[in-house]
């Protein structure tokens, strides 16, 4: 299987936040997963992979191309749609099929149409008339209707009731099922990505702190709860990070079959993806922390 997208110790460097040397792939016919917390660095990697700011180093390819050297000619095949709406309040549907069809070869007017009916939204009403969840719609029906092999979607979900949410993501499933089109899914909200994705990418502070097949990450980590007298059995290169509880303490554990061998007494579950990522930020916070203080 090929991969679609390739980044390989890609930098970008801003007053505040650093962009850390990522790397990750993301193979054809899946759904990837790029979650992490707000500000984490998923929309700054979108944007270098669009080309629309400059990296600082590193390579980015898509389909094979180079982005810097082909990027005009590799948009046609790359949907797009971001948190924020990206169509001018002023403009109809109707416009927006006037103009994609200037702006895309590929156009598919009639699959366009489609979508609009399939979403029950108007053609003539201004797209500053839409609802947050209507918008949302409106920018996938144009990001599915000129042809593209890959979808980059920035935090799709983010703010829409549970039916608009679960209508999206059923959209998405299909998308993926036709014909080996691919999805870098980049949200906050873990259970949608639990729920559809294939691989799930997480980054933390501008770095990547894991990646992999969903299912796999899912099966390796554990969360492990025991007494407070008990977490000293626990040898810390099988932690992640631990948290109190009312009830005890519980710690995310990096392999939880050999957790259950290793600590037979004591009870380790399965989690969430969810899960693992408060558990790895707060083991972030930690250590940062700790190197300010020291």
């Amino acid at each position: 299987m090929s991969n679609v997208l390739e980044l390989k110790d890609v930098c970008k460097n801003y007053s505040d936040f650093k962009l850390d040397k990522i790397s990750f792939m993301v193979p054809e016919g899946c759904i990837c997963g790029f979650i992490g917390q707000n500000g984490a660095g998923k929309t700054t990697t979108i944007q270098l992979i669009l080309d629309s700011i400059k990296r600082d180093g590193g390579d980015i390819t898509v389909f094979g191309k180079d982005v810097l050297k082909e990027g005009p000619l590799l948009k046609a095949d790359i949907g797009v749609v971001f948190d924020e709406m990206g169509f001018h309040d002023f403009m109809t549907p109707v416009d927006i099929n006037r103009m994609m069809k200037n702006v895309y070869t590929n156009w598919d007017e009639e699959t366009f149409w489609g979508y609009l009916q399939r979403f029950s939204l108007p053609r003539k009403k201004k797209c500053g008339a839409y609802s947050r969840g209507m918008r949302m719609k409106l920018q996938i029906a144009a990001a599915m209707s000129h042809n593209a092999k890959l979808l980059l979607m920035d935090e799709p979900t983010s703010g829409l009731d549970p039916v608009v949410r679960n209508e999206i993501l059923q959209i998405f499933q299909e998308f993926v099922m036709k014909e080996n089109h691919t999805i870098l899914l980049s949200s906050h909200i873990t259970s949608d990505i639990e729920r559809i994705a294939d691989m799930v990418v997480f980054i933390d502070h501008g770095q990547i702190v894991l990646q992999g097949e969903k299912d796999d990450v899912l099966e390796r980590h554990g969360l492990l709860k025991c007494k407070k007298n008990e977490l000293e059995q626990i040898d810390a290169e099988d932690m992640v990070a631990s948290r109190q509880s009312a009830f005890g303490v519980e710690v995310l554990v990096k392999d939880r079959e050999l957790c259950r061998r290793k600590y037979p007494k004591l009870m380790v579950e399965q989690t969430s993806l969810e899960e693992i990522m408060i558990f790895y930020v707060g083991n972030q916070f930690a250590e940062n922390g700790a190197k300010q203080e020291a």
